[in-house]
């Protein structure tokens, strides 16, 4: 049964002193793939001292190009999407012949399409000895990938983790924990390095609760995070996603708001400011309508 929800996304930067904004891009708004139906969509920014432009990134994503003509001593970012979930099967498609087992090659004219999300960084001791314990036989190409999202799951703990940035792979397997999108990004470098093409998705994740859920476990409410997974590119399917933090491959309820070869063109806002202290606050809800 599909669910009708409003989402609201709202961020806050508060300086402890009038400062200036460089340009900011602000990519908080669903890619056109999303299984998620996006009825309408609002970004307000406050103060109304500011210009938007709506531009699109090589890789196809949505950006809000902001330019401020003023100091101000504060941001607000608020996003408002209505959006309607309907249930999705994640293993409705086909492969084509060639790419039905693991491993395969893609053909070649696909293969320079997909270029910028096959590059690899150089692996540490970590990570090439986790690369080594990877089952690389032949196999099913979806038996295969499941498999290496659990073993993401299974060797990484999941914690919130609020500092800026990604972790390496190695800093990640290291330390065995890591947030989803540490776990995401050593997903999507895996999958490259066993020949797949892979990218990094920054999203929302909406998880309604039903009644009957409601009715076993009163505590449960609905949620709305910003997250973070992987897609990996199989002919014939497309992009699929696939999400190491739970194990599972991206639902409806996974919504991606850019999705890119490098985390760093990903972030859901950058920018700059003069000197400051900042005090950052957010607020993120789920109402079914």
């Amino acid at each position: 049964m599909s669910v009708r929800v409003a989402i609201h996304h709202h961020t806050r930067y508060d300086y402890d002193r009038v400062v200036f904004l460089s340009p900011h891009l602000i990519r908080l708004r669903p890619v056109a793939h999303s299984k998620a139906i996006i009825e309408s969509y609002t970004l307000t920014i406050q103060p109304a001292n500011h210009v938007i432009h709506w531009q699109q990134d090589p890789f196809g994503n949505f950006i809000a190009r902001v330019d401020f003509w003023e100091p101000m001593s504060m941001m607000s970012i608020d996003v408002d999407i209505t959006a309607r979930l309907e249930p999705v099967n994640p293993f409705d498609f086909f492969l084509d012949t060639y790419a039905q087992s693991f491993p395969f090659t893609y053909d070649a004219q696909l293969r320079k399409g997909l270029l910028p999300y096959m590059d690899v960084g150089e692996p540490g001791t970590q990570f090439s000895q986790w690369l080594q314990s990877i089952d690389r036989s032949t196999q099913g190409t979806i038996d295969f990938l499941i498999k290496l999202n659990q073993k993401v799951v299974q060797d990484i703990a999941y914690t919130t983790r609020m500092e800026p940035g990604v972790q390496t792979p190695d800093e990640t397997l290291e330390l065995a924990i890591g947030s989803c999108r540490d776990s995401g990004w050593l997903l999507v470098q895996a999958l490259r390095h066993v020949g797949l093409a892979a990218r990094f998705v920054s999203g929302y994740l909406a998880q309604v609760i039903t009644a009957e859920t409601k009715q076993n476990d009163p505590t449960k409410e609905h949620s709305l995070a910003l997250h973070a997974w992987a897609e990996v590119f199989i002919p014939g399917a497309g992009w699929i996603g696939l999400d190491p933090t739970s194990g599972m491959l991206a639902t409806e309820g996974h919504i991606p708001l850019a999705c890119t070869p490098d985390p760093d063109d990903a972030a859901p806002v950058t920018g700059t400011t003069d000197v400051n202290e900042t005090t950052f606050s957010y607020e993120n809800t789920l109402e079914v309508l």
